[in-house]
């Protein structure tokens, strides 16, 4: 559902657990960045996206700082804490009521997790390559339950038409496969581009595919395309220079 501020996932998630993620619009940054820009590392005013952050904390009436993070396309989930020190990781997780878990994003698959009961919560930040390390895996383990007992919400990424890879993308993900059923629903997400050995990839269905492949059924989301609908969403394939969404998830 989309409110004045940003997007407010529309899933089954039980009472306490809160989810937000922002859009490009109601910020302070300025051109290229505008506005809403949470990104520090992509050359905008520091002091824009530190309105920006601010901002966002009094918009969702959070209580403690956020868990931001220095993402690497890897695979390490940590404990989001509210000491304000930016983690070098690519998911956080807590059980902590009020502390938020935030990946940002202008293109990769922002993936948030809770549990059916409402005890913990994480957030991942899925590019191919974190996704086919094996991210959604890490960020599961950290709830120590069935992932039957998860839900997941994939929040605004780049579309199907609009997202051409090479035949590498198509291989880091046919080597870790799961199961002969895995494989086959990989292989029925790369749709062959104009150029030999080039496909378009569906990285929801591939994120879907795994999460089901580990045991998580109840997946909702996956309806944006940040690339299309740029008066949104920020996407770094479609600008190269630009600013980063906010997705968090955290425990009222």
């Amino acid at each position: 559902m989309i409110s004045s501020c940003g997007i407010i996932p529309d899933w089954p998630a039980p009472a306490g657990v809160r989810a937000f993620i922002s859009t490009r619009t109601g910020g302070f940054s300025q051109a290229p960045y505008a506005s809403n820009n949470f990104g520090l590392h992509v050359g905008d005013d520091p002091q824009a996206v530190e309105k920006n952050r601010n901002q966002l904390g009094m918009t969702l009436g959070l209580t403690k700082a956020p868990q931001w993070l220095e993402q690497v396309h890897g695979i390490k989930v940590v404990n989001a804490k509210a000491d304000g020190m930016v983690r070098t990781a690519d998911g956080s997780y807590s059980d902590q009521r009020g502390q938020a878990c935030v990946v940002m994003t202008a293109d990769c698959l922002p993936i948030l997790l809770c549990d059916k009961q409402g005890t913990r919560v994480a957030a991942l930040h899925c590019g191919w390559r974190s996704l086919a390390k094996g991210i959604c895996a890490k960020g599961i383990s950290k709830f120590n339950l069935a992932p039957r007992e998860l839900m997941a919400y994939l929040g605004p990424a780049i579309s199907q038409p609009n997202f051409e890879v090479g035949i590498d993308v198509l291989e880091a993900f046919f080597k870790v496969a799961r199961t002969a059923q895995h494989a086959e629903q990989i292989a029925a997400v790369f749709k062959p581009a104009y150029r030999p050995l080039h496909f378009f990839a569906d990285i929801y269905a591939l994120a879907r595919a795994e999460l089901n492949a580990l045991g998580v059924v109840d997946v909702y989301g996956g309806g944006y395309c940040t690339y299309a609908e740029d008066a949104r969403f920020y996407s770094y394939r479609r600008d190269k220079t630009t600013g980063r969404m906010a997705s968090l998830i955290w425990l009222e």
